[in-house]
């Protein structure tokens, strides 16, 4: 899948100095969009296929082990989960579980209320600023995986709307060989168009890359 020509483009500009947590903490959960909370500061989305490593991510990238909830079962997250984050800077973003997709044993019926939830967000949310797609460096891009990366980069590209950044995040880092790292990333680099992070919750590897992405994105 390659990006179109309108796509915020990536960067990989470093930050000065590391990101430090000053707070993070469980803000609401949401089945329908009128019960999120009232939309004031950035949010960032955290998307990806069932058992990708998200809730893990999500929690290495704010260093709280128990934050988001982790499970062996696929589909666990069945809402719009926020979490309100501040960083020692003084500034505040939330952050946004999406409900995995591609669990085979959820009914149609559910899957298409969650794919509706979904896209009205990312559609309508207007503090939303980037989503960050997580797929797992072991299994490659997927087909779901690009139909959200073209949604996600073309959902917004109307006068006067402002676009939405995909943040391509390659899971698992640790689960590979170092010899096999370097060529898994450059497959997703020229199957995407995307650079990807490679990121590993287990090392913390890729953290401070993925927080450059996030705060450059919601500048």
């Amino acid at each position: 899948m390659q990006t179109p020509a309108n796509a915020p483009a990536t960067h990989s500009k470093p930050l000065a100095r590391p990101v430090r947590i000053a707070s993070a903490e469980f803000e609401a959960g949401a089945t329908r969009l009128e019960s999120l909370p009232t939309p004031s500061i950035p949010e960032i989305a955290f998307a990806g296929r069932s058992n990708v490593g998200k809730s893990s991510l999500m929690n290495a990238l704010v260093q709280r082990n128990g934050l988001v909830r982790t499970s062996s079962t696929p589909g666990c997250t069945r809402a719009l989960n926020l979490f309100a984050i501040g960083l020692d800077d003084g500034s505040s973003y939330r952050m946004v579980d999406l409900p995995g997709y591609g669990y085979a044993k959820l009914s149609k019926t559910e899957k298409a209320r969650w794919g509706a939830m979904i896209e009205n967000y990312l559609r309508g949310r207007a503090t939303l600023r980037a989503v960050v797609l997580l797929v797992d460096i072991r299994r490659g891009f997927e087909e779901d995986d690009g139909q959200l990366a073209e949604f996600v980069t073309t959902c917004r590209t109307g006068a006067g709307e402002t676009p939405l950044e995909c943040i391509l995040v390659a899971t698992k880092l640790d689960k590979l060989p170092l010899n096999k790292r370097k060529p898994a990333l450059a497959a997703f680099r020229r199957d995407t168009g995307l650079q990807p992070i490679g990121f590993s919750a287990v090392t913390g590897e890729g953290r401070d890359a993925l927080w450059a992405h996030i705060r450059e994105a919601t500048a």
